[in-house]
């Protein structure tokens, strides 16, 4: 079921909230093993999606349905946020943070291509007389 920008705004904004939060009240957990780290990151990495959907939907909620977001500077203070909150628990989930939020850069970008991208004609082919 798809919401308006508004509302997906509010709950993208709710869910950033409540990752960071909750990557803060685990940090010892997350911090006290190999495992937790790369988790942490891979939280972190979620916290980057929502932060990106919150700042994606506000710009649209505000400025109209043809806004895009771009590299500079949705893309990369949703970056900052998450390596920072990342960086709280521990450095190496500060990498793994980054790693996970290119790759889900990514598919987020394809998914974004297949939905809203226009398809692309192929111009009418010419034909020629040849003279004899």
């Amino acid at each position: 079921m798809a919401v308006n920008s508004g509302i997906s705004f509010v709950l993208s904004s709710i869910l950033t909230v409540l990752l960071f939060s909750g990557m803060q009240m685990y940090k010892a957990w997350l911090s006290s093993s190999q495992l937790g780290t790369v988790l942490g990151g891979y939280i972190g990495s979620l916290l980057f999606i929502c932060a990106l959907t919150a700042v994606g939907n506000l710009e649209t909620t505000l400025f109209g349905k043809s806004f895009q977001q771009k590299l500079f500077p949705e893309v990369i203070f949703s970056l900052i946020l998450s390596l920072f909150a990342s960086a709280l628990i521990h450095r190496v989930a500060t990498t793994t943070c980054f790693i996970f939020s290119i790759i889900a850069l990514y598919y987020v970008n394809r998914i974004s291509q297949e939905t809203y991208a226009m398809p692309v004609q192929n111009p009418a082919t010419v034909q020629l007389k040849k003279r004899k």
